[in-house]
């Protein structure tokens, strides 16, 4: 399967470049415009892992409630969640 990470809107370049600058600058990464040859690898995923975690939030929800099984017991219940679209 070929990879094919082209914009299909040049109009939203800008915008993607921006995204990315912020996402560089929230975990450390000192980004410059153009080429970035100097990264290295862990730089370069953390910027991506970043501007993931930004567009497909996760959501923890924690509660605790009896147990069904056995009276008297408590139960830890936590839910992970992520939007994808």
């Amino acid at each position: 399967m070929k990879s094919n990470n082209q914009i299909n809107i040049p109009q939203a370049r800008e915008a993607m470049d921006k995204f990315k600058m912020q996402a560089a600058s929230e975990v450390g990464v000192n980004l410059t415009n153009g080429y970035n040859g100097h990264l290295t690898s862990r730089e370069a995923g953390s910027v991506g892992g970043q501007m993931v975690k930004n567009m497909c939030p996760v959501r923890n929800t924690n509660f605790v409630r009896q147990s069904r099984t056995r009276t008297g017991h408590i139960q830890n219940i936590s839910y992970i969640t992520s939007l994808k679209l």
